[in-house]
């Protein structure tokens, strides 16, 4: 692939240090992949922002697919890329990584800059939806999903009152390439796309009212049976006390983006066409928002609830994009069936029909601990930490060859027997969905 390549010969090599100085101290947010910091160009002394990953496959991905969509003007810029290796103050020795420089966003994260607004109205609302609605089409018309749109990916280049919104970090974005379908138990092919439309209902509604379009009086660190009903089911409405002064366009562009089908939501282009973003009203109505984000405890529950909503989006996918076991060409599954496994029990296994029913396990292991993360069931006289435990040591028994594995439980404090620290099971799920996507589809072409 051309822009494959392209990205490759763009990666510098030479040290990040000869160029940008770099402040270890100050951090700009934290993603899933770790938190973002300042660095400083030394030939202009212009800020940037520095976000640092492993360098593996999928984060060269990530790379390239924010580059593919990056000319936009409401998607955050890369300025350059180099594949350094670093050492942390806690690790042995350097590891390999890629050091991305972009574009700085002085402005702050949608919800604040709202927060921030006296009079934050809906015409204003309306504005920022259109730049977020360009951003995504832009995406959708290159193939990619960006499938993680949420509040706080989306961010003001400065904090001027017309600063544009912009749109960043790609790393759930993938290529819709038409090859997710599994036609025995999938009667229609759904877009990954369709993801970032509901997100954006969800956006708008809480962009207009203050809060989320499914609510729940019990929020948890997991979504609550009363809430996951009403997502499942559709189920929200427009409070009179809030929504009486918001026009029935507003109502209708959410309407039609928080569909239960993905296949009945508004496209992208249904949005950039519907009334409510090129109205000539004046729509000057100051919106309740504002005030409800002045409240950090409020936009954190927001938050955390749009982000568990993705999150399952995004693992409800694992039982339509993993291949026949059969049919995959993994060098690790490869291994076991020619060479066979030794257990701790001492039996080899050296069939085909074993080794494939192994390695099989070794999923099913690693879909339990992401369901044990998103609904935590546990026995009688058992508690969810155990439980956790337990469905990760299973994993690890039989995923020891996976070095993200590795990584991943050893910078969650795992010692083998148990977390030593509280684990964010949210982002836990999040990276076994990658462990799982990774054994069973990287190096295909080999």
């Amino acid at each position: 692939m051309s822009e494959e390549s392209d990205m490759e010969k763009a990666i510098k090599e030479s040290s990040i240090l000869e160029e940008y100085s770099i402040n270890w101290t100050q951090k700009l947010g934290a993603g899933i992949s770790g938190p973002v910091r300042v660095c400083v160009k030394k030939s202009t002394q212009e800020r940037f922002a520095l976000k640092i990953l492993f360098d593996r496959p999928k984060a060269r991905n990530e790379v390239r697919l924010h580059m593919m969509c990056a000319t936009h003007p409401n998607i955050v810029q890369i300025i350059e890329v180099f594949a350094n290796s670093v050492q942390f103050p806690h690790e042995s020795s350097p590891r390999a990584r890629l050091l991305i420089v972009m574009e700085m966003m002085e402005g702050g994260e949608l919800f604040h800059r709202i927060s921030q607004h006296r009079h934050f109205t809906e015409k204003q609302a309306s504005q920022v939806t259109k730049q977020i609605a360009l951003a995504l089409q832009h995406c959708h018309l290159l193939n990619i999903a960006h499938r993680d749109l949420k509040p706080e990916n989306l961010l003001f280049k400065d904090n001027s009152l017309d600063a544009p919104v912009k749109l960043c970090d790609f790393g759930f974005a993938k290529i819709d390439q038409g090859d997710l379908m599994t036609p025995q138990f999938t009667p229609y092919y759904v877009a990954p796309q369709s993801c970032d439309l509901w997100s954006l209902g969800v956006i708008i509604y809480v962009m207009l009212c203050g809060y989320p379009p499914f609510y729940s009086k019990h929020h948890s660190r997991t979504i609550p049976k009363d809430m996951r009903r009403k997502i499942m089911t559709g189920s929200f409405e427009f409070p009179e006390e809030e929504w009486s002064q918001i026009s029935e366009m507003a109502k209708d562009v959410v309407r039609k983006l928080l569909k239960v089908k993905p296949e009945e939501r508004l496209t992208i282009e249904g949005v950039l066409d519907h009334p409510w973003l090129n109205s000539t009203e004046a729509l000057d109505n100051v919106l309740p928002s504002a005030q409800l984000m002045m409240d950090k405890a409020v936009v954190a529950g927001i938050q955390q609830a749009h982000a568990e909503q993705l999150a399952n989006m995004r693992i409800q996918e694992l039982k339509v994009s993993l291949k026949p076991l059969h049919s995959v060409n993994n060098p690790i599954l490869r291994k076991r069936k020619l060479l066979g496994t030794k257990p701790k029990d001492g039996v080899y296994i050296h069939d085909r029909e074993n080794g494939a029913e192994d390695s099989n396990v070794a999923l099913e292991k690693l879909r339990d601990v992401i369901a044990q993360c998103i609904l935590p069931q546990a026995g009688k006289g058992e508690n969810e930490d155990e439980k956790l435990n337990e469905v990760v040591q299973e994993a690890w028994k039989y995923n020891r060859e996976c070095k993200l594995l590795r990584d991943t439980l050893q910078s969650f404090s795992w010692n083998g027997r148990g977390f030593t620290d509280k684990v964010d099971r949210l982002k836990l799920a999040e990276i076994v969905k990658q462990v799982i996507e990774e054994q069973t589809t990287s190096h295909e072409s080999q």
